[in-house]
């Protein structure tokens, strides 16, 4: 009896062990569907055509195209808009631009100071806020682009850190040619333009009034000549001033409120942005996080470390097309070194399509490709807007798979607030639709029947999915 009672001692102890590890696995399993971590990765003006999986064959973005192999492919992914203000501000809060009073009604659709008072409104609610509440650690590394103060230099209400992230490292507007020295300017043709007429009225204004003076028509005091030519001076000169500071005044890096470089050097700055990535993912092994890292790449000025430049076959933009695909690459390395891979949903975009008229002074090609779609950015031709879009979570969503549906950059908020068990606004449209049951083959439709496109604030065109035919 008791032999008998030791051997089924033993058989009830490996028994419940196997219980309890099975139950481990399966709350480990569940841990990972409800709570997984989330990496946002942005390009900045990277063209559909660029990258090997969407049939490239002479850039090297092995990395990227990783992502495609094992993950989702979706091959009607669409901006909100194909300027990157807007279109960062519906990636952000999955709703229309011009919702959030983010869609201008000016021909210059972006911010382009620093100082500027405009911004994401503060009653808007980002997917890092809701992220956030659900105790997640989150982080935005990169290009911000949606305002920074509203009242005074120090209230931060548009800042990043106002708008549910816990960390910032990068540029509050974007990095334009007047931001790199010898790489031209991008306000100088418009301020020329724009000076020319006020310049032309000053002009004859002036000697119209002192001819008047001079033949004796009309008696005007010297006082309010020299007056005139005075504020007209001053004015040239503060706009001289401005824009030949230009550099020291607006391009500037930060951590979280505190500028640490100004003016902003390029020098490695791709890898210092793939190291403050990398940190933050070993700083949380242990917890949910939300990473957001937003690419200067390859907006101009464009810019390629040492070990990346006259390395590809398409010159500057080619050299920091194939750096950031190293970055991702790092990326991605550390989610496996840290046995993160399984538990982390990865996507991939653009923020917009290629700037295709992109020329440098010495007549080089800065600007991308899109493929066979006419237009670029700032068009809502179908090269303007329709961005790559790839989406990986190993064990969750197909592998290998294409999707072409249509889908948005708005999709991305539903999807991750859901899969944080976070709860949808209430008090609001949100125009996105969850993507998880179009990623894991439940649903072969997407659920946008009609999709709206908005040069600034101004509907261009709709795009219909018919529900009725394929």
């Amino acid at each position: 009896v008791f032999h008998l009672f030791l051997h089924t001692r033993k058989k009830m102890s490996l028994f419940l062990f196997l219980i309890i590890c099975q139950c481990a696995i399966n709350s480990v399993k569940t841990h990972s569907a409800s709570n997984p971590n989330i990496l946002l990765l942005m390009a900045d003006d990277l063209g559909i055509g660029d990258l090997g999986c969407y049939g490239n064959r002479t850039l090297r973005t092995p990395n990227i195209d990783r992502l495609a192999e094992e993950g989702v492919t979706l091959t009607q992914h669409i901006a909100a808009s194909p300027l990157c203000t807007p279109s960062r501000a519906a990636f952000l809060t999955g709703r229309y631009p011009i919702r959030s009073g983010m869609a201008a009604f000016s021909r210059v659709g972006v911010f382009l100071f620093s100082a500027s008072s405009g911004g994401l409104p503060s009653e808007e609610i980002t997917f890092s806020k809701l992220l956030k509440q659900r105790g997640y650690a989150t982080a935005l590394i990169g290009k911000w682009h949606l305002g920074m103060n509203c009242e005074s230099s120090n209230d931060f209400c548009h800042h990043p850190l106002s708008h549910g992230f816990d960390y910032f490292y990068g540029l509050t507007v974007t990095n334009f040619r007047d931001c790199k020295p010898g790489q031209g300017s991008v306000f100088l043709k418009g301020v020329q333009k724009s000076l020319v007429i006020p310049i032309q009225i000053a002009g004859i204004t002036l000697i119209s009034l002192a001819i008047v003076q001079y033949i004796g028509l009309l008696k005007v005091p010297f006082q309010v000549l020299g007056y005139c030519l005075l504020i007209t001076a001053t004015s040239l000169m503060v706009l001289i001033f401005f824009f030949y500071n230009f550099r020291h005044l607006n391009c500037f890096l930060m951590r979280d409120h505190q500028i640490i470089q100004q003016p902003l050097s390029y020098e490695n700055l791709t890898q210092r942005l793939t190291k403050e990535a990398v940190h933050f993912i070993r700083r949380n092994t242990d917890a949910p996080f939300l990473l957001v890292l937003s690419y200067l790449h390859v907006h101009t000025a464009l810019y390629a470390s040492k070990n990346f430049r006259g390395k590809s076959k398409h010159g500057l933009y080619g050299d920091a097309v194939e750096e950031m695909d190293w970055s991702v690459g790092q990326v991605l390395d550390v989610l496996e070194k840290y046995n993160l891979s399984d538990k982390t949903l990865v996507y991939f975009t653009s923020d917009q399509g290629a700037h295709v008229e992109e020329i440098s002074s010495s007549g080089e090609v800065h600007g991308g490709y899109n493929g066979i779609y006419k237009g670029g950015k700032s068009m809502n031709w179908e090269g303007g807007i329709r961005v790559p879009g790839l989406l990986r979570w190993p064990g969750v969503i197909q592998a290998g798979a294409y999707i072409d549906e249509p889908t948005s950059n708005m999709d991305i908020f539903p999807t991750i607030v859901k899969l944080a068990k976070a709860q949808l606004p209430s008090d609001r449209i949100i125009d996105g639709h969850d993507l998880m049951p179009l990623l894991q083959g439940k649903v072969t439709r997407s659920k946008h029947e009609f999709l709206f496109h908005y040069c600034n604030a101004y509907l261009n065109a709709v795009r219909w999915s018919a529900r009725n035919s394929k």
